[in-house]
């Protein structure tokens, strides 16, 4: 088993890193991955920019204890959690989240887990720069919904 988490300022390669992953053992039959992306609008307001903060070490170490959990709920051969900080605009990738597994379902499972874990919690703080002014944040609802089902 595995594991890449990074935390960096850097963009990065989703096609190099689902290959990295897939070619860690011939055993695994499934390779799931989510990028996220910044989006232009966020409840009806125009987004310009993204400033996304996090408090280094502490974050680190809170991605991996959700990779670890799912490594223990799921029998997962490999999986890579790449999530940046800095100065984001719409389109800009933020976070690659790639789990491999002997079968379908433990990747999909596991990498839509570790996704709603990071959006919960993991220690980002997210300002969007809008027309209206700069927001930070708040955690939504639904987030909260959907990693509760785990």
């Amino acid at each position: 088993m595995t594991v890449k988490v990074v935390v960096d300022t850097a963009d990065f390669n989703a096609g190099e890193e689902i290959q990295r992953v897939q070619q860690l053992a011939d055993s695994i039959g499934g390779v799931a991955s989510f990028i996220g992306c910044m989006r232009s609008n966020n409840d009806g307001r125009r987004v310009q920019a993204m400033s996304l903060e996090h408090y280094p070490g502490m974050t680190e170490k809170s991605l991996q204890k959700i990779v670890d959990e799912a490594c223990k709920r799921w029998q997962l051969q490999g999986a890579t959690v790449i999530h940046r900080v800095g100065e984001f605009v719409p389109g800009d990738q933020i976070v690659l989240v790639v789990t491999a597994a002997a079968h379908r379902g433990e990747a999909f499972a596991a990498c839509e887990f570790i996704m709603d874990y990071l959006k919960t919690r993991a220690p980002f703080w997210k300002k969007e720069c809008t027309d209206e002014g700069d927001f930070w944040v708040e955690a939504r609802d639904s987030d909260g919904q959907a990693a509760d089902r785990w």
